[in-house]
């Protein structure tokens, strides 16, 4: 991975036969001399940091616009596209200052970019300083959840079940990522009662062998889905 990251941060092709070259660029703007625009951003190794922005207190609309800006997905899907021999081109927000407003990616090579930005396991993105620091002694009192060191909810009994944090199931953040509701029945909208999760498809078949047999699994006309035929012998009729 540090060299799958290596690559990436210099512009460099990660795997194939073209492994450390540059990747291909389109340059369809004509190049300029940096102004003062960039006075404040220091360049090492391929690497950027701009240190131009900044916003006061009472600018909250600029403060916002800045947090959004920082967490942006890593890549626009609409700046994605395939050219004619397959590769993939990114069509770049900002031009750079020597006209490069496209890069071109292998396949492959794409995919060991998109690897460079998915962190570690148990590796925390988010950092806090100052009162918001973990062991702060205020961070309780200055946090929504109340939790830091010396928490009223680290003293908690466990045997109680009424205060013990509770993680979310899978239905409910199936309702919250997806907004899928499984505890409400498609067909009527009533409340459905969630028994087992079963993914065994052995275990499935028989299931459904032995509803069929008792006769509890007959479905209205209503309910079975459309019949349609193969994809191999639809276009024959």
């Amino acid at each position: 991975m540090q060299q799958v990251v290596g690559c990436k941060v210099s512009y460099r092709i990660t795997v194939g036969p073209q492994q450390g070259r540059k990747v291909f660029t389109l340059q369809t703007i004509p190049a300029w001399d940096e102004d003062d625009r960039f006075a404040q951003v220091a360049k090492e190794s391929g690497i950027s940091l701009h240190a131009r922005v900044a916003t006061q207190v009472w600018e909250r609309q600029k403060l916002e616009h800045l947090c959004r800006y920082i967490t942006r997905p890593a890549i626009a899907e609409r700046h994605i596209s395939l050219t004619s021999s397959g590769n993939i081109r990114y069509q770049l927000k900002t031009p750079y200052s020597d006209g490069t407003t496209h890069v071109i990616f292998e396949p492959m090579d794409f995919i060991a970019k998109l690897a460079a930005l998915i962190p570690r396991p148990r590796v925390n993105l988010t950092r806090f300083h100052g009162v918001f620091a973990p062991n702060r002694q205020f961070r309780a009192d200055v946090t929504p959840a109340k939790r830091g060191k010396g928490s009223p909810l680290n003293s908690i009994d466990d045997s109680m079940p009424e205060k013990r944090l509770k993680a979310m199931t899978w239905a409910q953040m199936l309702k919250r990522v997806f907004n899928i509701d499984v505890s409400i029945c498609t067909k009527c909208g009533g409340e459905a009662r969630i028994i087992a999760c079963i993914k065994d498809q052995s275990i499935i078949d028989r299931i459904l062998a032995h509803l069929f047999k008792k006769g509890a699994l007959l479905l209205s006309p209503d309910l079975l889905p459309g019949a349609r035929a193969s994809p191999a012998s639809s276009w024959l009729f």
